[in-house]
């Protein structure tokens, strides 16, 4: 019975929408207590009386005066809409379409002897310039990024891409931040089952406030209970651009400079820009390190752990003399070091990401280097424990995702548990049940371990190597596109 009336005490009805017809007393109403809404009143050349509702942050003023007030003063004409000199003029009815006219940054203009309702398009362009990437930068290559006008942006992408093949798609998300949500795809390259689950999942999202492209993810993703993202997140157009080539789908969010790509695989979120930029040999060096690095980050603390608990007499005389040495006066016991200077290194992290640019590098070198030492000298921690947790930390900023370098912290800190109870044998455990995770979830329905499982060799070509482009005529096979061939010989 109390779970009866907890549910019923949280019920809520939904909203009717107001599709009521629009009269100048409803909108006064809605305007009440809005110190930026202005109704002010017109009268034309020929004595006919115009009158404006508009909130005054949301709209360009400059305009509002040269595209409408002057027009209006001067005009002669019996239909005021042939007056303004804004081509975005439509007529409206409804409450519903006059909210949000409102809201979206047009004026409306009432006839009062004709009972007739006009909106004009004038938005404030506030905006910031240009700027280069801050989170994926790169040496050589485009340094343009995308910015919170989602128009811009979309812009950015079709210069890259003009071709009338690349289509896109606007939807509105949540209830209350009416959202904008642009979705691209290279018509007859991406594979059309991909744009319809796309299609779906954004025409069902129910939910009333969306500030960033992440919220979208979570409300899109198959596995939302899962560690690893399943859209991939990058501010950089040109990116996108390669990303639709090859026959995925991008979405743009109002708002915010990070852009949606899917489907993705899990290895795509080790690839960087600059792979496609460095010779190949090279930029296949650099992802191998990056692969290796991750695995470091991962289980190299929970293998000093293991090794010191469980496994010594695994080590060779020499190291394991220098391990006692350096652990003769500790008082605490391999896990608790490790986990003590891990959570230490994960508040200097934090801090320096929370404090101002200038601050934050300077608290990161001196507490690395500070507490490191302190904890050395005062029998916290051990050298070689010091230098384990410094390359860890090192060696997890090589993933370019960032979602993927928050979540190893999270993985290193289980790997630890499983070490300090059952040794390597937790190590193993450990991989082996992230392999199966990896194996079981999915980006828009495709296999996310592809193209290791499922199968495709082809696509080993840009996995852990990037191979020449010479050799990279084939769009991946995993993506199922309608084109598959690159070159424009072989689609004939």
């Amino acid at each position: 019975m109390f779970w009866k009336k907890l549910k019923i005490g949280h019920h809520f009805e939904k909203p009717e929408p107001q599709n009521t017809v629009l009269t100048i007393d409803s909108i006064r109403q809605i305007l009440a207590n809005m110190d930026d809404a202005e109704i002010i009143e017109r009268r034309t050349n020929n004595d006919q009386m115009v009158m404006l509702l508009y909130i005054r942050t949301l709209i360009d003023q400059e305009r509002l005066n040269e595209s409408v007030m002057e027009p209006l003063l001067h005009c002669d004409l019996e239909e005021i809409n042939e007056c303004i000199a804004t081509t975005k003029v439509s007529r409206i009815v409804t409450m519903e379409e006059g909210q949000q006219k409102l809201l979206t940054g047009s004026i409306l203009l009432y006839e009062p002897m004709k009972n007739q309702w006009w909106a004009a398009l004038l938005p404030n362009p506030l905006t910031r310039a240009i700027e280069t990437s801050e989170t994926e930068t790169i040496m050589f290559g485009p340094k343009d990024s995308f910015s919170e006008q989602i128009d811009q942006n979309v812009t950015m992408i079709r210069r890259r891409l003009p071709s009338t093949s690349l289509k896109s798609e606007r939807f509105s998300v949540g209830s209350v931040s009416k959202t904008e949500v642009v979705m691209m795809y290279l018509e007859g390259v991406t594979n059309p089952e991909f744009i319809s689950i796309a299609r779906s999942k954004l025409s069902t999202i129910d939910f009333d406030v969306f500030l960033d492209s992440s919220h979208v993810a979570a409300f899109m993703e198959d596995h939302y209970h899962s560690i690893f993202p399943q859209f991939q997140q990058s501010d950089r157009p040109d990116l996108c651009a390669f990303t639709l080539s090859m026959g995925k789908i991008t979405f743009l969010v109002a708002n915010t400079p990070f852009a949606l790509t899917a489907p993705i695989t899990f290895f795509h979120l080790f690839q960087s820009p600059e792979d496609y930029i460095n010779r190949w040999l090279v930029a296949s060096f650099l992802r191998l390190l990056r692969y290796v690095s991750y695995v470091l980050s991962l289980i190299l603390v929970p293998i000093y752990v293991a090794l010191a608990t469980h496994h010594y007499q695994m080590l060779p005389m020499q190291v394991l003399f220098v391990l006692l040495e350096s652990r003769t006066k500790l008082p605490f016991t391999p896990f608790w070091e490790a986990f003590l200077m891990l959570i230490t290194l994960e508040i200097i992290k934090e801090a320096s990401l929370r404090m101002p640019t200038k601050s934050g590098q300077v608290l990161g070198v001196i507490g690395g280097i500070v507490v490191g030492q302190a904890s050395v000298e005062a029998g916290f921690a051990s050298k070689i424990l010091i230098i384990l947790v410094g390359v860890t930390a090192i060696a997890s900023f090589l993933v370019p995702n960032y979602l993927v370098t928050k979540s190893n912290t999270l993985l290193q800190f289980a790997f630890l548990f499983l070490a300090n109870y059952i040794g390597m044998l937790g190590i193993v455990f450990g991989i082996i049940v992230i392999l199966v995770h990896l194996n079981s979830i999915t980006s828009l329905k495709q296999p996310y371990f592809a193209p290791l499982a499922h199968l495709y060799w082809r696509d080993w070509l840009d996995l852990f190597i990037r191979g020449p482009f010479h050799w990279m005529k084939e769009r991946p096979e995993y993506l199922h596109t309608l084109q598959k061939w690159r070159t424009s010989q072989r689609r004939k």
